[in-house]
């Protein structure tokens, strides 16, 4: 099973309250945090990171927060997850230290199916994900599990 960090957890909370909002309606930290019980700390960071990538937009002052820039349907949760970890999801067993390089027999399974997540992943958008919608037909025969909504 795929372990999603906490911190994008937190990011697609924002993301979903924000996507069910007017344009208009500026998001806090500090609101999110009340109405989901998560850190203060934490959150902040997600949302600054949300803006620094161009997805979210901080308004400055008293009466400020966050906007929506972003159309989520445009937006990959591969890239949503690449940037709130701050790393690349690309597996490549000949990079980095590896003890086992030499001797493992999986590399190779290991990397194909770490091409199969990522294609997944980066086919998949946010907007897809967040809504009740049902998995795309396009994901479907690759997710067993929601076979009986497609």
């Amino acid at each position: 099973m795929i372990k999603i960090n906490r911190k994008v957890e937190y990011a697609l909370m924002v993301l979903k309250l924000m996507s069910e909002r007017s344009t208009q309606d500026l998001t806090t930290a500090r609101e999110v945090c009340d109405r989901f019980k998560t850190p203060f700390d934490t959150t902040a960071k997600v949302m600054q990171q949300l803006n620094l990538a161009g997805i979210l937009v901080s308004v400055k002052g008293v009466k400020g927060g966050y906007y929506l820039q972003q159309d989520l349907a445009e937006l990959s949760y591969l890239k949503l997850a690449e940037t709130i970890e701050e790393k690349k999801f690309t597996l490549d067993c000949h990079e980095g230290p590896c003890e086992l390089l030499g001797s493992c027999n999986i590399s190779e399974p290991i990397k194909r199916l770490n091409d199969y997540i990522v294609s997944i992943f980066s086919t998949l958008s946010v907007q897809e994900l967040l809504t009740d919608a049902t998995i795309p037909t396009r994901l479907a025969p690759v997710c067993p599990s929601f076979k009986e909504h497609a």
